[in-house]
């Protein structure tokens, strides 16, 4: 097999004719073969002459009908199809164990990171038990839109923060990452949420998405599949604490949230993949002596523009700009004091959502369906803050939990400033700190209750002098960003998980048996990251229970 690199292609509506013939132009031979998109990306800094970027590997039935004529050439190389495999299988001593259950690994949290270790784990016979404190993805879903249209109130347990298929599920579903891995997991979860549901393209699409919708669907295929071979998935169970019963072996007590009952789990491992807003959670982890750090991350507030203005800035306005997708960007800044200001999980043609967690706070995120055809684009706005900010700010007695006090604090305001509405607010009059009283040539797109307010008093003032200047300095690249129409709402406190679940290289806790593991834990930061994380803890836990059973 071989692959060439820098196929360049105009933008045009037929581009697979066009690629076939120049796939065939470049190879000239009269031997079969067939070829495979690997990655497609786009290069626009000509508006008159937008190109498409094609690398594709092509397969022939005979090496030796490989043209001798193409050696030569740069931009084509030998390549081989190497696909991941996961390297433990379950020991068949294990189910001869006269306690076999202890030897089942637990899962905490179902999102990307809790179920592609599932899914790995369970395809390899270790029949992995997960519980989630969350509903499946179907009654999440009706609990988030009944929120959203203020038909009920907000579920403690159910939200766009818990339940089936994580915080991701309302989101834009971004699978690009910039971790790297030699090993194939990466290329193991694109295919994984293909089989289940998602777009070829996220194959080789340089910023591969699923969508809300979509991903809605994959999740419960996933959950299906783990079932399949052997997990088990309860929803509605939380844990609430954990003691040790021998050196090898934890207790887990669990939570039936709909039965009001109290089950104790036994278990010689257990993956913590319990999510960024899981604070209850953090807090009974602190008490157990489970090590914990606080970490740095990110604040501040969703800013919405007009989708076509994006676009008409980011393509230009030719007939080929508009033969293309809903325009995306990345941002980023040093304010003049030395904060870090950065654009955060960009939804082109998106939505933006209320994804509180629990009453008395504000917290908005950015959504988008696959097909990204909403009028708005919006991205969030966000500073960096770190321990030291927390001290500042008069929790450092909290220790590794001030970064969840922080943000605390701040959603509260935010909240107490929008009546218990996202609080919202033209770009001109926050920069002018005065409330808003109408909107202009940009109308919100808001799901959930907003209300007119000064998002100034939701924020540190440090916050918020560096949200204005990286606003401002973003319209020198993409014009029309600082508009005084623009949109804001707040505050998006989740960017990140607020402490470390501390591990070693082998992915363990020192708290012997535990394995912290995904964006809840501290150790990755999307949902790309986050299930090759599980994948990785998933590889370790088998090794574990291999080596004591």
């Amino acid at each position: 097999m071989i692959r060439i690199n820098q196929i360049k292609i105009p933008v045009q509506k037929d581009e697979t004719s066009a690629l076939k013939n120049k796939i065939q132009k470049t190879l000239r031979t009269n031997h079969p073969y067939t070829y495979q998109i690997v990655r497609k990306s786009l290069d626009a800094r000509d508006k008159g002459n937008l190109l498409h970027i094609y690398t594709v590997d092509v397969e022939f039935e005979r090496s030796q009908d490989i043209p001798r004529n193409i050696i030569d050439n740069k931009n084509i190389m030998l390549t081989k199809d190497e696909k991941y495999t996961f390297p433990h299988r379950c020991r068949d001593d294990c189910n001869e164990k006269t306690d076999v259950s202890v030897y089942r690994p637990v899962i905490i949290g179902a999102g990307p990171a809790g179920y592609f270790a599932a899914l790995q784990l369970a395809c390899a016979g270790y029949g992995p038990i997960v519980y989630e404190r969350g509903k499946c993805v179907e009654e999440r879903t009706r609990d988030v839109e009944g929120f959203w249209q203020g038909e009920t109130p907000i579920c403690a347990n159910s939200n766009v923060s818990f339940g089936e298929g994580g915080a991701g599920t309302f989101s834009d579903g971004k699978l690009n990452t910039g971790i790297k891995d030699k090993y194939g997991r990466i290329q193991a979860v694109i295919h994984d949420f293909i089989r289940f549901g998602a777009s070829e393209e996220i194959g080789y699409l340089n910023k591969p998405h699923i969508g809300t919708d979509v991903l809605k669907h994959v999740m419960k295929e996933m959950r299906e599949e783990i079932r399949s071979f052997g997990g088990e998935i309860h929803f509605s169970h939380q844990l609430t604490a954990i003691s040790h019963r021998s050196d090898t072996c934890l207790s887990l007590t669990i939570k039936d949230l709909q039965n009001e009952q109290t089950i104790v789990v036994e278990t010689s491992a257990c993956i913590l993949a319990i999510g960024h807003s899981a604070r209850d959670t953090f807090a009974m982890l602190q008490a157990a002596g489970v090590t914990m750090e606080a970490k740095s991350f990110a604040m501040g507030l969703r800013i919405e523009h007009s989708q076509a203005m994006v676009n008409a800035s980011q393509y230009g306005t030719s007939g080929q700009a508009k033969l293309l997708p809903a325009a995306d960007y990345k941002m980023t800044y040093r304010s003049t004091k030395g904060r870090s200001v950065y654009s955060f999980c960009m939804c082109p043609g998106g939505f933006v959502v209320n994804a509180s967690s629990g009453e008395g706070q504000s917290v908005v995120n950015g959504m988008s369906n696959h097909g990204r055809d909403e009028e708005n684009a919006n991205s969030a706005i966000v500073v960096n803050v770190t321990p030291e900010d927390f001290a500042a700010d008069g929790f450092a007695d909290y220790g590794v939990l001030a970064g969840v006090e922080f943000q605390k604090k701040y959603e509260h305001l935010a909240y107490e400033a929008g009546n218990g509405k996202i609080p919202v607010q033209l770009f001109a009059d926050y920069k002018a700190n005065r409330v808003s009283t109408e909107f202009g040539s940009v109308k919100p797109n808001i799901r959930g209750g907003y209300q007119f307010a000064n998002l100034n008093k939701c924020l540190p003032a440090y916050i918020n002098d560096a949200i204005i200047e990286g606003i401002l300095d973003y319209d020198r690249k993409l014009k029309g960003f600082s508009s005084g129409d623009a949109v804001l709402s707040g505050i998006e406190s989740r960017t990140s998980s607020p402490v470390r679940i501390v591990r070693d290289e082998t992915y363990r806790s020192d708290y012997a048996g535990l394995f912290p593991c995904g964006e809840g834990a501290g150790y990755a930061g999307g949902i790309t990251s986050a299930a090759v994380d599980g994948i990785k803890v998933a590889e370790a836990v088998a090794a574990y229970i291999n080596n004591i059973v």
